[in-house]
């Protein structure tokens, strides 16, 4: 039988005030879920589903997610993963509290390959702490993935970026356009950079990733930018996502991408990936029209 992937918020309250937070600073009013609904929570999701992430918000802020994830280990998931950003695990306690509580997996952002660039896009002094995290969770033998939110401060410097994470052993790289809602679309004009911009930039850090035997992934970046790419387009390998978000359930995150967040221009139609690729963010042609998106011709 196939399953999902279940993706638990736990809440809105962070640490780090990133200026391209897809969630924004209204959503901080609902506060986190309590650990009996998030038990709850837990034991529902796993109808259907055998890996579970804990993200929000910042998970790790809260006081029970060593609790939450030996729940989440009792119901049974093969795969607990933390999605965070990583200052947390600047304490060696805390990375082994996790692992022997059964997190197998750690989802931690890093956006900069400098304090200076990652501090300011964060809002928060963490560069150290999450690379000291990234340390401290390799060397405790544990699977690390990260995500970068590629902005118009760090484009240019993807390919760096690449080259500090693999330095660090990471084992799986991946490179997200932003997503102009929240703090993102408050802040569109300073964090939303042109995709022709950033392509070729993208396309020097995952050839990086190739010579170097690090798999790199990239999210929200159409198929017609990543000519001779196509195998790094997360889109394409994603699993199944149920989404527990603090009011509701997202039974297919899928179909919600496609059918609300994205949208195809005028001549997608006539691009042979126009069946696979899910197009841009709605919010990127709506500010900056169609013209950089050329459709890949159909081989005759």
């Amino acid at each position: 039988m196939y399953m999902k992937k279940a993706d638990i918020k736990t809440g809105f309250l962070c640490n780090n005030s990133c200026l391209f937070c897809v969630q924004g600073p209204e959503k901080k009013k609902f506060g986190n879920k309590s650990t009996a609904e998030l038990k709850e929570i837990i034991r529902k999701a796993k109808k259907g589903c055998d890996t579970i992430v804990f993200t929000g918000g910042e998970p790790t802020i809260r006081k029970d997610l060593v609790e939450l994830v030996a729940e989440a280990k009792k119901a049974g998931f093969k795969t607990i993963q933390i999605q965070s950003n990583g200052r947390m695990f600047v304490y060696e306690q805390f990375c082994k509290d996790m692992i022997e509580a059964g997190a197998n997996e750690f989802a931690l952002a890093l956006h900069g390959h400098t304090a200076e660039l990652h501090d300011y896009l964060t809002g928060a002094k963490s560069y150290r702490q999450i690379v000291v995290g990234i340390r401290t969770l390799k060397k405790m033998g544990q699977k690390v993935i990260t995500n970068t939110v590629i902005t118009k401060s760090n484009y240019r410097h993807l390919p760096d970026i690449a080259k500090v994470l693999i330095g660090l052993r990471v084992d799986q790289i991946q490179f997200a356009f932003v997503h102009a809602v929240g703090a993102a679309g408050i802040n569109f004009d300073s964090v939303v950079p042109r995709m022709e911009m950033v392509a070729p930039y993208l396309k020097k850090a995952i050839d990086i990733g190739r010579m170097l035997d690090t798999r790199i992934m990239t999210e929200g970046v159409p198929f017609c930018f990543l000519r001779g790419y196509e195998s790094s387009i997360s889109e394409t390998v994603m699993p199944d996502i149920k989404i527990f978000d603090q009011v509701n359930v997202i039974e297919d995150y899928k179909k919600m991408r496609i059918n609300e967040d994205k949208t195809k221009g005028p001549a997608c139609g006539i691009c042979r990936y126009d069946a696979i690729c899910e197009g841009p963010w709605k919010e990127y042609p709506k500010a900056f029209g169609w013209d950089e998106f050329k459709p890949v011709k159909i081989l005759k």
